[in-house]
């Protein structure tokens, strides 16, 4: 990779852009569990969270409001904080020359920004020209098992239904998801003012801005997003995406039509040896992923694999991942890692 794209060798400051949230708290144990070479940590937020105590490799931090001066001298942002307040900070980001890692999706689809899942296109990580785009948690899932699986046959239409988690709406979803449900229990009948609808022992369909051809903005987010970070702009993919009553893991059904068979063994064999992706089933016993196995974990958890009894050259499968981890802050803190200058 060329030196002008990477990080400089040393120790780094590094900044976390929506500290506070349930994304950022996990950047902030990640680059931790992860050893990250850091120097200087800052933790920013809105004013409202502004003042926050936060612990980092055993020394307290005081959360601080973003302002102007507060990407100075800083060589990495890991932003988390939503759409338009990455908008709002980029050009000071730029000015003061640091990378922006963002988790929104502010510049997705911008065609300067590469989008990026490293186990599938680490090289795009080096066509940054100081912002690269941290895909949408359902996205990445996706694209973990797609990418393998296209590069041995290709792929011609891609059939997707997520069941996704309270996390994704965020720390006071997930709250609020907690609180109903125990509403429920005691008789209660459960408002909800995070999400539109209650989640408590109920499902909605995504709750994301329909879109002039009926789908949502988040089913668009996995089509468009997964075209680019598979350079295939002409690939044929629909989604139907779901908002369950699950703290923080999303599940996906996923069914894949190549262009001719493909083994059922042969998916096995490659999606065993996917970085990033497990196979967890137990078909005796007629148990397969769910989102309480892959909670606080890296890996995506893959099974049921299968052929389609309605096509000859389609496959089907499921899988599930912790939304917040590898869905969100595992991704980016992957990204900058590929940035870091190698160890000689």
């Amino acid at each position: 990779m060329n030196p002008q794209f990477l990080l400089p060798n040393r120790p780094l400051t590094v900044a976390i852009l929506g500290s506070s949230g349930a994304v950022g708290k996990e950047l902030l144990s990640l680059l931790e569990e992860r050893s990250f070479p850091i120097e200087k940590l800052i933790l920013l937020a809105s004013n409202r969270s502004a003042g926050q105590i936060q612990k980092f490799r055993g020394t307290k931090l005081r959360v601080q409001e973003t302002t102007q001066e507060s990407f100075k001298n800083v060589d990495l942002v890991l932003a988390s904080a939503g759409g338009s307040i990455s908008r709002k900070w980029k050009d000071a980001i730029k000015t003061s020359g640091a990378l922006m890692i963002d988790n929104s999706s502010a510049f997705r689809m911008d065609k300067n920004v590469p989008l990026v899942v490293p186990e599938v296109n680490s090289v795009d990580a080096s066509k940054h020209n100081g912002l690269i785009a941290n895909p949408n948690c359902t996205t990445i899932l996706l694209a973990l098992v797609l990418s393998p699986l296209t590069r041995h046959i290709p792929i011609k239409r891609v059939v997707v239904s997520t069941y996704q988690s309270a996390s994704g709406a965020g720390a006071m979803a997930m709250e609020e998801l907690q609180k109903l449900s125990q509403e429920v229990l005691d008789g209660v009948t459960p408002k909800s003012k995070v999400l539109p609808h209650s989640l408590a022992f109920n499902l909605f369909l995504h709750n994301s801005p329909l879109q002039s051809n009926n789908y949502c903005e988040e089913e668009m987010k996995m089509v468009n997003e997964t075209r680019k970070i598979l350079g295939d702009s002409q690939l044929s993919l629909t989604a139907t995406c779901v908002r369950v009553p699950v703290l923080r893991a999303h599940s996906e059904a996923v069914n894949i039509e190549f262009i001719k068979p493909f083994p059922v063994k042969e998916a096995y064999e490659i999606l065993e040896s996917a970085p990033g992706v497990e196979i967890l089933e137990d078909w005796e016993n007629n148990r397969f992923p769910m989102p309480q196995d892959v909670n606080g974990r890296d890996p995506i958890s893959v099974g049921r694999i299968r052929q389609d009894i309605s096509n000859p050259n389609a496959l089907e499968l499921w899988l599930c991942g912790d939304q917040i981890r590898k869905g969100a802050a595992l991704n980016a803190v992957q990204i900058a890692e590929l940035l870091l200058p190698k160890k000689s």
